[in-house]
């Protein structure tokens, strides 16, 4: 394609590469790091002992401290270590060519490879291309100082291709990762807030029916004119909640499509005979009037959402168990199944993400997890206000 449109693409997109920020979520040091240090420092000592036709001593020393000495900050400083790393081998291999040395470097060296990587994974458009500019002064340099055929190069450089290739992907696939979760949360923000819709209708249709009624009695039955004030009064009180509650929620610009959800008194019809493989039993206990219909909405949604993972996730299982208990102050909805260990982990998508988040938004707490004896736990507990933060 050609064209004026063509000929933007490209700036634009080295542009966008220029521009590119760090990514967030960079591990810091750990025991990893300095294990991984630990096993080149012995690669590199057990080399050199047994190795011949190597370079100098202190030219090795040099090399080995700049590769190895970078490694566990290459995560969190990794231009530096690259600059430090290449900047310094660039010189050694410089001072091999001038003193004319035969002897090779350490094959631990190799160790730049992760330094590449980390560069294109962890960095920013601009410290990638600084880092970058720093590796392809080495490459001529060092082909020089240790010349090969033209295969040899080929592959070495094909090496490093590979390195900033593979961390490019990885830091791709971990920005699609983000952008799917926060998806995930943002669906079911909008679910909730089409549930919390639902809900400030029924209020507001009562308030309407009371006012009606209201106007009708207030003539002959000034008293209880007053009463219906006093009903009417907790129904807008309750109705101002809710939509605050879907105002601090809602993050969608599209248009949501609000239908009627269902509740706390669905959450039976989840139960299953013992024809059904595995079998789903419900129980309700507790104090589990008036609540929230917010919070009697999420507790079908988790209770379905878990038995639905349960069913297709957990491995060997006959039984899946849903308990509502509610008391004066919350409501606790507890999803267990009896499969094998081997069946004991997370589901794949974002299922999870989304119950974490309804929990959250409604000022509650969420658990999903291995149990303590065997198969999936999945645990929630919610106020019975609702209360959103």
């Amino acid at each position: 394609m050609r064209g004026p449109y063509a000929e933007r693409m490209v700036p634009d997109a080295l542009r966008s590469l220029w521009a590119e920020p760090r990514p967030a979520g960079a591990p810091a040091r750990d025991q990893r790091d300095w294990a991984l240090v630990a096993a080149l420092v012995v690669w590199s000592v057990l080399e050199a002992v047994l190795r011949s036709n190597l370079a100098p001593w202190p030219l090795l020393l040099v090399s080995v401290l700049a590769v190895l000495g970078p490694l566990p900050w290459r995560h969190t400083h990794p231009l530096v270590a690259v600059v430090v790393a290449f900047g310094t081998v660039t010189v050694v291999d410089t001072v091999r060519i001038l003193v004319e040395s035969e002897g090779a470097l350490l094959n631990s060296m190799a160790a730049t490879l992760v330094l590449a990587y980390a560069l294109l994974r962890w960095s920013s458009g601009r410290e990638a291309a600084a880092g970058l500019a720093a590796i392809l002064v080495w490459l001529p340099v060092t082909t020089v100082a240790d010349p090969t055929n033209l295969a040899d190069t080929l592959g070495a450089y094909g090496f490093f291709l590979f390195a900033a290739a593979l961390g490019v992907a990885m830091r791709f696939r971990a920005k699609i990762r983000v952008r799917d979760l926060e998806q995930a949360r943002a669906l079911e923000r909008e679910q909730l807030a089409r549930e919390l819709h639902d809900t400030v209708a029924h209020h507001v249709s009562g308030i309407a029916i009371q006012a009606q009624a209201g106007r009708a009695v207030a003539a002959t039955q000034p008293e209880r004119a007053a009463e219906v004030l006093s009903v009417i009064e907790d129904a807008a009180t309750r109705t101002l909640a809710e939509m605050r509650a879907i105002v601090g929620v809602l993050r969608a610009s599209e248009e949501t499509d609000f239908a009627p959800q269902p509740g706390l008194a669905e959450v039976g019809q989840l139960g299953t005979d013992d024809r059904a493989h595995p079998r789903v039993t419900v129980t309700l206990d507790g104090e589990l009037d008036d609540l929230s219909p917010a919070v009697g909405v999420a507790i079908y949604r988790l209770a379905q959402e878990s038995v639905t993972n349960a069913r297709r996730h957990a491995r060997h299982a006959t039984e899946v168990t849903v308990a509502v208990t509610g008391d004066a102050d919350q409501v606790r909805l507890t999803i267990d199944d009896d499969g094998s260990a081997s069946g004991g982990k997370a589901p794949a998508g974002f299922g999870l993400v989304g119950m974490r988040e309804r929990a959250s938004l409604l000022g509650g707490t969420f658990h999903a997890g291995p149990a303590a004896e065997r198969g999936w736990r999945v645990e929630a507990v919610l106020p019975r206000a609702g209360a959103p933060r």
